[in-house]
């Protein structure tokens, strides 16, 4: 339930408070993304040049916004992204995730660079977790913490496969953002100038990512380390060995995932990374479409990438996804308020969810598709409504 005086009406409030709230270089690390930012600019904007058709007098008055995935029901046809440090924004960030995740009715997906250990995840959320693997210092590495992931009670693995070499971003680079982390004299003023955040971070102790521990108690974690490892042979190799559900993320290539689906994924999950590896990259929401005609329209497809409300989650799923994930929008509601603020978000995000539902005249999410995106030309043209198919066209090139 929202909080009577919650100030987040938006992902745009969140970000303001979270800006004013943490350290410049907390908040850059979570903002920032590749090069000159601009592909991270582009995964938002082409959200604003997809419109939609409303649709008058359908019976609208029971909306649902459940909906299935590889066989699971959620109420909700969203979940939570897998994000590394989220602790770094609020103490408590991943116990919040969690909660919510239980309270709500969907997924939270632990990164493998969380500051929560893979087996407190699952104890805190249960059936809801899921677990994103980066390929780590070797293969026998990367399958050791599957392992983990399996003893732990996973069902559902999600295999990054977008970052093979961690890019350049300016933002952590002129603020000397590093895992583990250096403490400069900038850095030291910017927490100084946050002592809300910096207290709080010292009480509960200063994260780290927690899945990368040796025998001897060492953290092995490197940021920076080749993460090429995650190719085609190691795909197959996973496959094999994971007995649960098996998603492959980063895909934004057609014909990679005729590839992925061939190799026995049971779902893909079409991202660019919210534009923090490539600044090059296209939208992904002009991607979707592609990757979901060739796919075929009964293989499940995730979406990620300049999400940052519920009419955006309903584009989403209209051009062919069948379910969202939400990332930086959930990190800026819980540094701004913790859990009220990320309830807060997410009661929005529902809300705005339900409301586009009713003025396009559908009740259930089954029902979004192609269809309800209105194409421009074509009505200039004859004044028909379009076609799927050209509705899907008209997505790609905009």
């Amino acid at each position: 339930m929202m909080r009577k005086n919650s100030r987040i009406f938006s992902t745009e409030d969140a970000r303001r408070q979270a800006k004013r709230r943490l350290p410049r270089l907390i908040f850059d690390f979570i903002e920032g993304a590749a090069g000159r930012e601009t592909g991270s600019a582009r995964n938002v904007s082409q959200f604003d040049n997809i419109m939609l058709q409303p649709r008058v007098m359908a019976d609208v008055a029971q909306c649902s916004l459940a909906t299935e995935l590889m066989g699971q029901s959620y109420k909700v046809p969203f979940g939570i992204a897998p994000m590394g440090m989220c602790n770094l924004v609020h103490p408590k960030a991943d116990t919040s995730l969690a909660d919510t995740a239980k309270a709500i009715g969907f997924p939270v997906c632990l990164s493998s660079a969380a500051s929560t250990s893979i087996e407190d995840m699952a104890g805190m959320a249960g059936s809801h977790a899921w677990f994103q693997l980066y390929f780590g210092a070797s293969e026998e590495a990367s399958l050791a913490m599957v392992d983990r992931a399996r003893v732990a009670g996973y069902d559902t693995l999600v295999l990054t496969v977008d970052v093979p070499q961690v890019s350049r971003r300016v933002r952590d680079l002129r603020n000397g953002f590093t895992v583990p982390f250096a403490m400069t004299p900038s850095a030291f003023m910017d927490f100084a100038t946050h002592p809300r955040w910096s207290l709080s971070t010292l009480a509960f102790g200063a994260p780290r990512p927690m899945n990368f521990t040796d025998s001897n108690g060492v953290n092995t974690f490197d940021r920076g380390a080749s993460r090429s490892g995650a190719d085609w042979a190691f795909l197959e190799a996973l496959r094999g060995k994971w007995p649960g559900k098996l998603i492959v993320k980063g895909v934004t290539s057609a014909t990679d995932a005729r590839r992925i689906r061939s190799l026995g994924a049971d779902a893909i999950y079409v991202s660019n990374h919210g534009g923090r590896q490539l600044d090059s990259v296209p939208p992904a929401i002009s991607l979707l479409p592609l990757i979901r005609e060739a796919v075929g329209p009964d293989f499940p497809l995730l979406f990620d990438s300049g999400i940052r409300n519920g009419e955006d989650i309903i584009k989403a799923l209209a051009l062919g996804a069948d379910f969202v994930m939400i990332g930086r929008p959930a990190l800026f509601a819980l540094a701004a308020e913790g859990a009220a603020g990320l309830n807060a978000l997410l009661k929005c995000f529902e809300a705005e969810i339900s409301v586009v539902m009713a003025q396009l005249g559908v009740t259930s999410i089954s029902q979004l598709g192609p269809n309800v995106v209105f194409d421009n030309a074509a009505a200039k043209g004859d004044g028909l409504e379009k076609t799927p198919r050209a509705a899907l066209q008209l997505a790609a090139k905009t």
